[in-house]
């Protein structure tokens, strides 16, 4: 009897996540139906865990952070994944600022108790090796607060192949969304099973 006990507890978990995605228009399936977009993809993939996409296609840190409040209240996340500052960094915005606002979402995500998952956001480097440096390090800083995980730009696996790309040539077109689905699931597999912070996921 305990061994299938602990089969049925191992096939149906006690309690399925639920992850809140804070982003932009490179989640809100910008230029191509919501189905064929990469979190849509992404669901079969994580069985009975829920994905809520609360992406809006130019969305600054700062729009995300006042948008963030009724987003937790309304699907009480247990996993918040944040990938915001790229129109930030487009408008030529501090990094000063941005840095406030992803700190100040991190802060209420964990007053939630919700566990973040960050992703960095480059910018292009005609904006300057200052600039891009002073964005890159916004990220760095806050990867290493307890509570949050910081994970790689997937665009910097995409914009390289021309063919993956829409004809304004920042943002993947639908050929490319499987793909990030396929970089994006360890990430959000080691969010739902706990996974030490800070420990990049194995992606088998």
């Amino acid at each position: 009897m305990g061994w299938m006990l602990a089969c049925l507890f191992l096939a149906f978990p006690l309690k399925a996540d639920t992850i809140l995605i804070l982003g932009d228009s490179l989640s809100a399936s910008y230029g191509m139906e919501e189905k064929q977009g990469w979190i849509n993809l992404l669901r079969p993939k994580l069985g009975g865990h829920t994905l809520v996409n609360g992406a809006v296609s130019g969305e600054t840190s700062a729009g995300g952070l006042r948008r963030l409040p009724a987003l937790l209240d309304s699907a009480k996340p247990s996993v918040v994944f944040v990938m915001l500052g790229g129109n930030d960094g487009l408008r030529g915005f501090s990094p000063a600022e941005l840095k406030k606002n992803l700190t100040k979402i991190i802060d209420l995500a964990q007053a939630s108790g919700a566990r973040v998952l960050l992703s960095e956001v480059m910018v292009p480097t005609n904006y300057g090796p200052r600039y891009a440096r002073a964005f890159a390090e916004v990220y760095a800083s806050l990867g290493q607060r307890d509570g949050v995980t910081l994970m790689p730009f997937f665009m910097t696996q995409i914009i390289t192949h021309p063919e993956l790309m829409q004809r304004d040539g920042i943002h993947p077109n639908e050929d490319a969304q499987p793909g990030i689905a396929d970089i994006m699931y360890p990430w959000f597999k080691s969010m739902i099973t706990g996974q030490l912070q800070h420990q990049k996921p194995d992606p088998t």
